[in-house]
């Protein structure tokens, strides 16, 4: 499994913030400039599908993979010879939240999706879960 980007951020949010943004998938383009919209079919739950759509790229379908109350949202995308996870976790500090964010990509054809379509995730990730920190912030 090839680890494509991850980042660690506090914030004075509580958990509960942060799940509840990443379960209103319409505002993702808030924080994520580089998704251009987001859909689930149903309620979000794991197992629940779904099909996001970069700026720029093809339309993505996913699946809700983990989905634990203001603990752990991950969601699993399939590509040719390749599996993408993000996996976004909190978890309660004394001053609000723990933020982690982790992308990884595995399968027989990780490292071309890596070196291509995924290159640029080492700054987007971090850039991201610091505009959602700062939007729960507000």
């Amino acid at each position: 499994m090839i680890e494509l980007a991850s980042a660690i951020r506090t914030s004075t949010a509580p958990p509960s913030a942060f799940f509840e943004r990443w379960l209103d998938h319409g505002t993702w383009p808030e924080w994520s400039p580089d998704t251009a919209w987001v859909r689930v079919d149903g309620p979000v739950v794991a197992g629940a599908r779904g099909m996001l759509k970069p700026v720029g790229g093809p339309r993505t379908a996913f699946t809700v993979a983990e989905c634990e109350p203001d603990a752990v949202y991950t969601d699993v995308s399939r590509l040719p010879g390749a599996r993408l996870e993000f996996r976004h976790e909190v978890e309660a500090a004394d001053a609000g939240s723990i933020v982690r964010v982790l992308v990884r990509l595995d399968g027989p054809l990780a490292r071309f999706w890596a070196r291509t379509a995924f290159r640029g995730f080492r700054t987007s990730v971090p850039a991201d879960l610091d505009r959602l920190v700062s939007l729960v912030e507000d």
